[in-house]
């Protein structure tokens, strides 16, 4: 007799989450473990670093290998009589909050391995040792490490396809169909969070261009726009390059430094967007300029 689709499925989502244990177990308890003894010695890298490197990775390992783990096994072992994994990863679903902090941390890990490994021989060697090793299967500590942030996406696949291969008056529908909204929710935290995270190095990234000037750094700000623009004098027909910032609540116009030292751009004039207003200019000299006038004063432009 075949087996019935959603059990293979149940099944996937089994043999995936062991040899996904398998691979936490080998982050936390082998690369952590090993890395971390090392540097109490105080021969390779700071704690701190090793810390950063790895983030929560221990909390998530604990929980899958002691619950989530144990939980689906029970549960398929009991197949036949209670065909059911929706309640188990409604319990879970909570618990996959704290991917947020792992995710939103694995770029800087990443640079961390990179820096030290360059930085301290001794590290660099400890971990080409441990990539020798079986377990490894030849693959780098990277490579290991995006797994805990491939794993959200990958359940959620797996329980969007079990919910649609539930027949219809399955006693799993009312749970798996929740289970599948709570991943869903955890999966848009987590990207929201890697987003923001992003927002925020690219505004500090543009704020270092600027000079990091202190009436100008605000986190809160969003960059819309950025681009080169020529001014128009009219005083004597001319051009000159500038370049403008749109913020979600300022313009800058700013001149670009001949000597890049530090930042590249001076501000010249920050004007609010509230009241502002913005004009096109039928010019035959000057083709696609515009006038744009707020509280500060009036600039005509031309775009490329």
């Amino acid at each position: 007799m075949q087996e019935p689709e959603e059990k293979k499925i149940a099944l996937e989502l089994l043999e995936t989450e062991q040899a996904y244990v398998n691979r936490l177990h080998l982050l936390d308890q082998v690369f952590y473990t090993e890395l971390m003894k090392e540097a109490k010695t105080g021969k390779t890298v700071p704690e701190e670093v090793v810390k950063m490197i790895f983030s929560n990775i221990s909390s998530i390992y604990q929980f899958h290998a002691e619950f989530f783990l144990p939980e689906l096994q029970k549960r398929m072992e009991d197949w036949n009589r209670n065909p059911r994994i929706g309640d188990v990863i409604q319990k879970l679903a909570p618990f996959l909050k704290m991917y947020g902090e792992y995710v939103k941390n694995f770029d800087k890990a990443v640079e961390l391995i990179t820096a030290w490994s360059e930085k301290s021989p001794p590290f660099q060697e400890l971990i080409a040792d441990i990539q020798k090793r079986k377990v490894c299967a030849n693959l780098t500590l990277q490579h290991h490490m995006l797994e805990p942030v491939q794993r959200i996406p990958r359940y959620e696949l797996l329980l969007k396809d079990y919910v649609r291969k539930l027949p219809p008056q399955s006693p799993d529908r009312g749970d798996a169909e929740k289970a599948l909204e709570m991943i869903f929710m955890v999966a848009k935290h987590s990207n929201a969070a890697i987003a923001e995270m992003e927002r925020l190095q690219n505004l500090w990234v543009v704020y270092q261009r600027l000079g990091l000037e202190d009436d100008i750094v605000d986190p809160s700000n969003e960059l819309i726009k950025e681009g080169p623009i020529q001014k128009i004098s009219t005083r004597n027909n001319s051009t000159s390059e500038k370049y403008l910032f749109l913020f979600n609540n300022m313009l800058l116009y700013c001149v670009p430094k001949v000597i890049q030292v530090g930042a590249e751009f001076q501000v010249h004039l920050r004007m609010d967007v509230g009241g502002m207003k913005v004009r096109e200019l039928k010019d035959a000299e000057f083709p696609h300029t515009f006038l744009v006038s707020g509280k500060q004063r009036t600039l005509e432009l031309q775009a490329r």
